[in-house]
C-alpha cells in the first residue's frame, strides 16, 4: 500500500468512526447567544465536528480531557470571502470562527485538534484537490474583546490563531503544537489588529511562531497592527520566533517583546518585507530574550523574495530606486538583553533599502556565542545573500545604527561589515572559544 493510499484510508476511517457533533455544538452556541450570552462546555471525551462559529458573549470552554477534533473533510468548511497571506481571497472557513462579534472566548484545559495531516498531505501532493486555501484553526475577523486561554491547540491545517481587524485580543497560557515540518502552520498571527497581548504561551510549530502582519496587495489601505505585547513565552522550531511581515502594508507599530525563550527557531527576531508593499515598522522594543540554536538572532530584510512578485527585478535591486507609497520604512527598533548560543550563520543581518535606509536601530547588552562547527546557511531570504558561518553583523543601507556592550564568542572574521551604513560601536568584545 502506498503512503498516499494509507493517508486516504486513514481519512476515510476518520470520517466513518463516529457521528459528527457539529449541529449540536453549534446549536448550543446559538442558544447561549440568543439568551444574552453564556458558557458552552465541551465535556471530557472526543467530540468530532466540522466548522463552528462563535457568537457574541459566548465562551466555549473545554474541560480537562475534552478533545474537539475537526474532521478533515473540505465540505465541512464552506468557502468564505476573507484573506490569505494579507491579500483578499476566498478561503475555507476556519475550524472555529467569529465575525464582527463582541466578547468571545475559547478557554479551558482541553484540546482542539485541527486534523491537519490530511490537509498537509493534499497541500504537498495534490494541490489541485484544494479549491481554496486551507482553514485556519481559530479565525477571528472584526471582533472586539477576544480571549483565548489555557487550551492546547494542535495539528492546525494552516495558521493556528489568526485575529484579523480585531481590537482587544488576549492569548494567555495557550499551548500550540504542530509538527516541525507541517506547512504554513504559524502559531499566532495578529493581522491589522490592535491591543493584542500574547503571554505565557508555549509555541512549537512548522512556520513562524508569532507573525505580526497588516495586509498587502489590497486596493484599500489596511489598518495598522499596533499595540502588541508578547511576554513570557517559549517558542520552538519554526522559521522565526517573532516575525514582523512580510505583509505590512498597513504598518506595524508599538510592539514590545520581552522575557521569552527561542529554541531552534531558525531565525530569532525577524522583519521581512520588500518594495511595493509599503508600510512603516516603528517603535519595536525587544528585551530579555534567550535564544538557542538559531541561524541568525536578528534579521531585518527588505529584499524578501518569497510569495507573489518576489522574484521581480526591483525586489533584489541594490541600487537606489525612486521612493513612493510602496517603499517600506523601518525605524526605531531597539533590542537589549539578548543572549544567543549555538548560533550558526551570523550575529545579525540588518538591511534597509538604499532609497530608504534603516534609522534609529540599537542593540545593547547582546551576547552571541557561535556553534563550534556551524553549518553554513543563508541568514536572510533574499537574492544575493551568500551562505555564512559564524559571521559577525552584516549591516547595509542604514543610518544611526548603534551597537553597544556586544560580546561575540567563536567569531570567524570581522565583527561588523558595513555597506552604505553608518554604525556606531561601543564595547564590542570578541572572545576566543
Amino acid at each position: 500500500m502506498t503512503k498516499e493510499q494509507q493517508v486516504q484510508n486513514s481519512t476515510r476511517a476518520a470520517l466513518d468512526e463516529g457521528a459528527l457533533e457539529t449541529a449540536d455544538i453549534q446549536s448550543a452556541i446559538d442558544r447561549a447567544a440568543q439568551a444574552g450570552g453564556g458558557v458552552v462546555t465541551i465535556s471530557p471525551g472526543v467530540h468530532r465536528t466540522g466548522a463552528l462559529r462563535l457568537r457574541s458573549f459566548v465562551e466555549l470552554r473545554l474541560e480537562m480531557g475534552a478533545i474537539l477534533r475537526f474532521v478533515p473533510d473540505p465540505d465541512l468548511y464552506p468557502a468564505i470571502e476573507s484573506s490569505w497571506e494579507g491579500a483578499p481571497a476566498r478561503v475555507h472557513s476556519p475550524c472555529i470562527s467569529a465575525r464582527g462579534e463582541t466578547d468571545v472566548a475559547i478557554t479551558g484545559l482541553g484540546r482542539i485538534d485541527g486534523g491537519g495531516a490530511a490537509w498537509w498531505h493534499a497541500f504537498r501532493h495534490d494541490r489541485a484537490s484544494l479549491a481554496h486555501p486551507r482553514p485556519t484553526l481559530l479565525g477571528f475577523d472584526g471582533c472586539t474583546r477576544v480571549t483565548i486561554a489555557d487550551v492546547t491547540l494542535t495539528n492546525s491545517p494552516s495558521w493556528t490563531v489568526h485575529p484579523m481587524h480585531c481590537d482587544d485580543v488576549r492569548v494567555a497560557g495557550v499551548r500550540i503544537i504542530n509538527p516541525p515540518d507541517s506547512p504554513n502552520t504559524d502559531g499566532i498571527n495578529p493581522e491589522s489588529s490592535r491591543n493584542v497581548r500574547i503571554t505565557g504561551c508555549h509555541i512549537d510549530v512548522g512556520d513562524d511562531c508569532i507573525a505580526i502582519k497588516s495586509g498587502t496587495e489590497r486596493a484599500d489601505a489596511p489598518p495598522a497592527c499596533e499595540n502588541i505585547v508578547i511576554a513570557n513565552c517559549t517558542m520552538l522550531h519554526g522559521h522565526g520566533g517573532v516575525v514582523i511581515g512580510s505583509e505590512m502594508t498597513g504598518g506595524v507599530r508599538g510592539v514590545v517583546i520581552s522575557d521569552c525563550v527561542f529554541d531552534g527557531t531558525d531565525r530569532g527576531i525577524r522583519l521581512k518585507t520588500r518594495r511595493g508593499r509599503g508600510g512603516v515598522v516603528e517603535d519595536v522594543r525587544v528585551s530579555n530574550i534567550v535564544m538557542r540554536s538559531v541561524a541568525c538572532p536578528v534579521v531585518i530584510n527588505p529584499f524578501y523574495f518569497c510569495g507573489p512578485d518576489g522574484k521581480a527585478p526591483r525586489v533584489s535591486d541594490r541600487s537606489a530606486l525612486p521612493a513612493d507609497d510602496g517603499t517600506p520604512a523601518i525605524r526605531r527598533i531597539h533590542i537589549s538583553g539578548l543572549s544567543a548560543t549555538g548560533v550558526t550563520s551570523c550575529a545579525g543581518f540588518l538591511s534597509g533599502l538604499p532609497e530608504r535606509p534603516l534609522t534609529d536601530i540599537a542593540l545593547d547588552d547582546v551576547a552571541i556565542s557561535f556553534a563550534e562547527d556551524p553549518t553554513p546557511s543563508v541568514p536572510a531570504m533574499a537574492d544575493g545573500v551568500p551562505e555564512m558561518a559564524a559571521a559577525g553583523f552584516r549591516i547595509a543601507f542604514a543610518e544611526g545604527v548603534r551597537l553597544s556592550r556586544v560580546s561575540l564568542t567563536g567569531l570567524d572574521g570581522e565583527a561588523v561589515a558595513q555597506d552604505g551604513a553608518h554604525v556606531t560601536t561601543s564595547e564590542v568584545t570578541i572572545h576566543e572559544r
